[in-house]
């Protein structure tokens, strides 16, 4: 599985470089999210921009992902620009679960807010 990694202090972005979120890759992807998360990723923006497909398997995996984040930090997905892959989150109705930002810069900056304010409510207890 091809994808990069951008970690920075507050949040890592996950760009999959592959066209097809399959049964083939959704093992190792979901190990790379476990890995993440106990390596202390607090709030990730998982990257679809590259992405045209998605299987079942793929949608486990962002699942998986989802749940893993939960109440721990945020997990987001971002830049779903194919129409499938679009049509098959709707028809799954996970955009009601799910936190779908359309940009990077835009979930980048919803990070930074969400963060922000757990600094203030920390400092008003």
């Amino acid at each position: 599985m091809k994808f990069s990694l951008d970690k920075k202090d507050r949040y890592s972005v996950f760009s999959i470089d592959e066209e097809n979120l399959n049964a083939f890759l959704a093992p190792n992807l979901k190990s790379e999210f476990v890995f993440l998360r106990n390596e202390g990723v607090r709030n990730l923006i998982f990257n679809l921009s590259n992405v045209k497909y998605v299987d079942s398997s793929g949608l486990s995996s962002i699942l998986t992902a989802n749940r893993l984040w939960k109440d721990y930090g945020s997990f987001i997905l971002t830049e779903v620009n194919h129409p499938a892959v679009k049509k098959l989150i709707e028809i799954s109705r996970l955009e009601t679960i799910l936190t779908i930002i359309p940009t990077l810069s835009e979930s980048v900056d919803y990070v930074m807010m969400g963060e922000l304010e757990k600094e203030v409510k920390g400092e008003e207890e």
